[in-house]
Formats: structure tokens, C-alpha cells, sequence
């Protein structure tokens, strides 16, 4: 090797007097106003200033703009991190001097640092190329532009072009790095109804109501409301002291019943699921009550859309979730049957929505998320269990009947109601230093792909108690001295009145 050090097939000597070829090239180059041009361009780039705009009017366009925003501001903050950090102590070097190329030329000061690598190539390929990863469009439009800010720093005096070769080689890497710590969530696919038979009552002649008074959004006008919507329905107003299960499953049996209505939340709703089942009866979902996700879902955010699905008849099959919970000493002296419309869960993670939902409206949803999740699992102790017979120490164990988007630890909605699947999402403490893995991805934003996280799905799963009982919330509702539980799958079990149907 002698005493020359070896980059590949070239050596330094060689890459250095192709850097002086090059740099000759361009200083026979006219004057003109191109010079200005090179130069506003290189100084636009400075400290990732030409970046930072760029991402600042991408973040104001909500999807794929916003996110590729994101995307290449990570990729940027990694490259330069390494690039002004790493390299440059690594690699010193003397940058080109007034001989090298024309006075009227250089940048005014020139920078004193390492002229190897070229921070401003790695920023400019880093954010370009973490743009089109998630927006090859995008991408495409901002790809001459970085080109131009890593030409611009050889036209102006500023790196040698090994520098900015070296400079776009780290930027490269940094975004397919960030790429795969923060990879894009998958499409949420379109929404899809499996069509299901149902009679029409939009005069509500043959439907009878279960109204809960005691739902967050009753009033005494929703009864009033109701009856003007649907004029020959049955109304039955549950009030305060009334068992609510018991008087839907009246409701749902009362003579000439040809569909069952429900004004409630989610723990109404799903009561009032198991009684239409019971009675082979469709569910008209009314909005009302303190929570609605099972509304949400099927499309009856509105009274106007319920009623367009009761008047049409247009429904759509949904599975069930079956829940077995066994309390008592050995989890059999007393046996729970019950409905899963939505999720159940067991750890932290009612704590973690509850502290969100309490922050959002001043914070925001990220930050309300990065703040609640740093609060619960910093406090937190984690549940000790047996899943399908395996023992495991987690924090969060969530159970979607059906599959919900985005896949992380905030699932929002459920394109699809017959799925047939369990969507099993865990958060666990059998790790080395699991509660520090477990807060740097809270904060770096990165718990779906954390080595702490497991996403799954299946047709069935059982849970045991290992030590002190189990809380487990079905659906906002918590069953607590749970010993063991087994969730599954009742496929297309109910049939709900959808306007997409």
C-alpha cells in the first residue's frame, strides 16, 4: 500500500487531481449572471434555511406533502448530524483557494471549516431524496433544485467536487436510514360493505328505539327529534335507575318489531348489538351518547345518514367480538358472556387515551400523544400475564375486532367490518431496558417500529392472570377481577343499517 491511503480503486492523489480538473473547468467558465444565481442558491441552502421553507409550505398541505415534509426533515437532521459532527473531524481538509478558481467567484466568507464532506450536498439529498420516498412527485420537482445546491458549492469556491460526492453519499444513506426508523404508514384501503338484507323503516313504522337519557349528548329534544325523524316508531326512554341491558332486550322483543334502534354510546350500542342478535333483528345506530366509534365506522355519523340507510333498507355485514372472561379464585367460579363491537385492552393504554383526550384540545393530537405517553409509561408498572400460553410482561395489550389503520398504537378507523381477524397490538416490558426503549420511541415518534412493539392479528386469543387479577376494558367499559379471558371472532354475526351499504 506504500504510504497512500486506498478509496477503492482510487487513491487520494488521484481523486485529488480530478478534483483540480474539474475545478479548472469551471473557472474558464464566462462571468456572467449565472454567478449570481450559484451563488444566492448556495447561500439560500445555508444551515438548511432553502429546506426549511420548503417544508414549511409542504406541512401546511395535509397527506402526502405534509408527511414527505416530515420525512425529509428527519433525513436532513440525521445527515447533518453526521455530516458536521462525524466527518468533518474525521476528514479534515483545506478547502479550494483563490487560485484554484476566480476571485469574483467565492463565497464571501468561505466557510472554515473541513471542506470534506459538503454539509450543504448532504442536507440538499437527504430532504430531496426523504421527500421522494414518501412523494416521488414532490421528489421529482425539488431533484434539480438539490442538484443545483451541490453544483453551487463547487462553482463558488466553497468544496471540492469529492466533497460534494462525499456530502450526497451521507445524505443518501441518512434518508433510506430514517426511512426504515420511521417507514410510511400502509394505505388505509377503501371502504368496504358486505351488502345484508334489511327491511326499510324510514317512517319507523316496525322499528323500536332504546334511547339511553343518561348518554352524554341526550336532551330533552333528542326524544323529540327522534319522534319527528321516525313518526310511527316505538320510543322506549331509559332513564336513571332503569337496567339498560334488560330494557333493550324489552325493546328488541316487543311485538311487530322489525328492527332495533339504539340512541347511545358505545356500551349502549353494544348491548343493544347482542339483544338484535338474540332476536335476529337489524341495528339502526343512531348517534348519541359519549362515545361513537361503532357509529363512526358504519357510516351513521349523522341522523341524516341513518335515516338514509333506515329508509332504503341499505345494510351491511359486521363480525362480533365474542369475549369469555372467567372470575373468581381459579377464573371459573364466575363466567362473563360479552359483545366486542370494538377493542378491548389491559394495561396503560386506557390511562394513555384518557390523558390524551384531556390534552388534545390545547396541544393538539401529537403533542397531546408525545406528552400523555411520556406521563403513563414513566408512572406505569407493567402487567404480568400469559398470552396463548406464553408468558410475557407488557404495558399494553389492545384487541381490535377488526383490523383498524394506521397500524401503530393509535388506530383511528376500520375501513372494513367483516374481516374475520383480531387486530392484536402489544407494547411489552420483556426487553433489556424495555421502559427506556420504550420512551425514546414515545419521543422519537417511532413506537410502531420499535423492538418493544409486536402488531398481529388472529381468530382467537386467550389471556391468563399471573398474581393479582386483570382489569380488562371492553369497549370504554371496565371488567375488572378478570382471572382468564378468551376473545374470537363471530363472523358476520349483525346486521347494521349503513348508508354505504
Amino acid at each position: 500500500m506504500g504510504s497512500k491511503l486506498r478509496w477503492g480503486h482510487w487513491d487520494v492523489r488521484n481523486v485529488a487531481r480530478l478534483d483540480r480538473a474539474i475545478v479548472r473547468a469551471v473557472s474558464r467558465w464566462p462571468e456572467g449572471r449565472h454567478d449570481a444565481v450559484w451563488k444566492n442558491l448556495s447561500e439560500a441552502a445555508t444551515k438548511g434555511k432553502l429546506w426549511f421553507a420548503v417544508a414549511g409550505v409542504c406541512a401546511a398541505i395535509p397527506g402526502k406533502p405534509r408527511q414527505a415534509a416530515i420525512h425529509g426533515l428527519l433525513a436532513l437532521g440525521v445527515a447533518s448530524a453526521v455530516t458536521n459532527l462525524g466527518f468533518k473531524t474525521l476528514l479534515p481538509r483545506t478547502r479550494p483557494l483563490p487560485e484554484h478558481l476566480p476571485v469574483f467567484r467565492f463565497v464571501n466568507p468561505q466557510p472554515t471549516s473541513s471542506s470534506m464532506p459538503s454539509g450543504h450536498s448532504a442536507s440538499a439529498v437527504a430532504f430531496t431524496l426523504g421527500v421522494a420516498l414518501v412523494d416521488p412527485r414532490l421528489g421529482a420537482v425539488l431533484a434539480p433544485v438539490a442538484a443545483g445546491v451541490a453544483y453551487s458549492r463547487v462553482h463558488t469556491g466553497a468544496h471540492w467536487p469529492s466533497d460534494v460526492v462525499l456530502g450526497s453519499a451521507i445524505g443518501a444513506g441518512a434518508a433510506l436510514l430514517t426511512r426504515k426508523w420511521w417507514p410510511a404508514r400502509p394505505p388505509v384501503p377503501d371502504t368496504d360493505r358486505s351488502p345484508a338484507d334489511a327491511p326499510a323503516v324510514g317512517d319507523g313504522e316496525g322499528l323500536s328505539i332504546a334511547v339511553n337519557a343518561l348518554g352524554g349528548s341526550y336532551s330533552p329534544d333528542t326524544e323529540t327529534q327522534l319522534r319527528e325523524i321516525f313518526p310511527k316508531a316505538y320510543i322506549n326512554l331509559i332513564s336513571d335507575g332503569d337496567d339498560v341491558a334488560a330494557e333493550i332486550q324489552a325493546t328488541a322483543g316487543r311485538p311487530g318489531t322489525k328492527a332495533v334502534g339504539v340512541w347511545g354510546g358505545d356500551g349502549t350500542v353494544g348491548a343493544a348489538a347482542a339483544a338484535a342478535v338474540e332476536h335476529s333483528l337489524p341495528l339502526l345506530v343512531l348517534p348519541g351518547g359519549t362515545l361513537n366509534h361503532f357509529a363512526r365506522d358504519v357510516d351513521a355519523r349523522s341522523l341524516e345518514g341513518a335515516l338514509k340507510a333506515a329508509k332504503t333498507g341499505a345494510a351491511a355485514w359486521t363480525d362480533l367480538g365474542h369475549v369469555s372472561a372467567g372470575r373468581g379464585i381459579d377464573g371459573k367460579d364466575e363466567v362473563a358472556e360479552l359483545i366486542m363491537l370494538n377493542t378491548a385492552s389491559v394495561g396503560v393504554y386506557p390511562n394513555l387515551v384518557r390523558r390524551r383526550e384531556r390534552l388534545q384540545p390545547a396541544m393538539g393530537k401529537p403533542l397531546a400523544g408525545l406528552v400523555a405517553g411520556l406521563r403513563t409509561f414513566g408512572a406505569a408498572t407493567p402487567t404480568t400475564l400469559l398470552i396463548n400460553g406464553v408468558h410475557h410482561k407488557l404495558w399494553i395489550l389492545y384487541i381490535g375486532r377488526g383490523r383498524y389503520y394506521p397500524r401503530d398504537l393509535a388506530p383511528l378507523t376500520r375501513p372494513v367490518l367483516d374481516d374475520g381477524v383480531l387486530d392484536i397490538r402489544m407494547v411489552t416490558a420483556d426487553e433489556p431496558f424495555a421502559r427506556l426503549r420504550l420512551l425514546w420511541a414515545v419521543l422519537t415518534g417511532t413506537v410502531s417500529t420499535s423492538k418493544v412493539t409486536h402488531l398481529s392479528e388472529a381468530g382467537k386469543i386467550s389471556i391468563e392472570a399471573i398474581g393479582e387479577p386483570l382489569v380488562i376494558a371492553v369497549d370504554g367499559e371496565p371488567l375488572p377481577g378478570v382471572r382468564t379471558a378468551e376473545f374470537t371472532v363471530r363472523r358476520r354475526a349483525l346486521r347494521v343499517y349503513s348508508p354505504l351499504a
